[in-house]
């Protein structure tokens, strides 16, 4: 049975899309602008006031040559300040740090050929701003009280902090859910290894789920840029349920991707972390992901699982000790019927060394009800 799609939240495929080619980051842009920084104050301040505003950070080399007029300062930089400023009609310039403010009550003038799709002759100007130059614009709406942010064409609109802060706690709900259900996999796959029972099937579920936490946690991580100061509660929220899950995420993929090397499913990791929702809940496209053939039976096929994910529950147990173990007995099932001096025999392991792993093994297996 395929996982079911988390309602309401965009899987990280979609949203990372644009920050894996190099784009603009939607979360250093809101960063810039979040709860407890100075700019952010200064923005709560003109919307207290049902105040308007166009300010530009950055590029000041580029963004001089489409200005036109205005007052020159180069006065440090104060939230009360720019609130002050932000009372004249014109543009506000900042340096890139928001340290100095340079001018105040200047005239835009951006090329009028470039695309945008706002109406507003403020925001029509800021999203041109945007484009024709690296500058950060921020284009508050007097009429709506609205904040928009541009870097480089793309728009973000800030959202109130109650509000973010409601969809980050229903989120960090669906995390938990996902998280217990996560578990429950990750302990029948458990003992499904031990008795040498695995299909590809379980192996596509278990994925599944580990995928879909991950991108829960990604989503609030994007509400916790936004929340800045008042988000350090649901920071520590998530990252409690989250615990271990990205680095078993890893192994599993170590333990099952076709091929087994660790190039191999760090390329299957970041195919899986890029698939459409509904490629990802869809068992055969996973299944193709991780290097399985495209044949009928391939969900029902037996796989073995090469133990990586059983051995780093090991206490004290180095990674080149570990691969030479996998290397060696091939499958968790050969090791954990291994005697300790079938393990003592595999380069730096030792006989105490191999006594811990043998009562690793046993203890996880008598654990997982095998």
């Amino acid at each position: 049975m395929a996982a079911e799609a988390p309602t309401g939240v965009k899987p990280i495929g979609e949203l990372g899309k644009h920050e894996a080619k190099g784009e603009v980051r939607v979360s250093d842009v809101l960063r810039r602008v979040a709860p407890g920084t100075e700019l952010r104050e200064a923005l709560d301040n003109i919307i207290s006031a049902n105040g308007g505003a166009l300010i530009v950070i950055g590029d000041v080399a580029a963004v001089d040559k489409l200005c036109d007029g205005g007052f020159t300062l180069g006065v440090p930089f104060t939230p009360q300040k720019l609130f002050e400023l932000t009372k004249m009609d014109g543009a506000i310039l900042l340096d890139e740090d928001c340290r100095t403010i340079l001018r105040a009550n200047v005239h835009l003038v951006p090329d009028a050929h470039l695309p945008t799709a706002e109406t507003g002759m403020r925001h029509r100007t800021a999203e041109r701003v945007s484009r024709q130059t690296n500058a950060f614009v921020i284009s508050v709406s007097q009429r709506r009280n609205v904040v928009s942010l541009y870097q480089r064409g793309r728009k973000v609109i800030v959202q109130d902090v109650t509000v973010v802060l409601a969809k980050a706690n229903q989120a960090l709900q669906t995390l938990q859910r996902y998280r217990a259900r996560l578990d429950e996999v990750m302990s029948r796959l458990t003992l499904l290894e031990f008795e040498d029972a695995v299909t590809v099937a379980d192996i596509v579920h278990a994925v599944q789920r580990s995928e879909l936490v991950q991108r829960v946690a990604y989503e609030i991580s994007r509400s916790v840029t936004e929340l800045g100061s008042e988000g350090r509660l649901v920071a520590m929220q998530a990252e409690e349920v989250t615990a271990n899950v990205a680095d078993d995420h890893a192994l599993l993929l170590r333990d099952y991707v076709v091929g087994g090397s660790q190039k191999q499913a760090s390329v299957v990791r970041f195919l899986v972390s890029d698939m459409a929702q509904e490629q990802l809940i869809d068992d055969m496209a996973l299944a193709v992901a991780l290097g399985f053939p495209a044949t009928p039976d391939t969900l029902e096929s037996h796989i073995r699982s090469r133990g990586y994910r059983a051995l780093r529950r090991i206490p004290s147990l180095p990674a080149t000790v570990i691969n030479r173990l996998v290397e060696r007995f091939t499958a968790l099932s050969s090791l954990a019927a291994a005697s300790e001096a079938q393990l003592d025999e595999v380069d730096g392991v030792g006989a105490r060394r191999a006594h811990v792993i043998a009562e690793g093994l046993r203890r996880l297996r008598e654990s997982s009800g095998a």
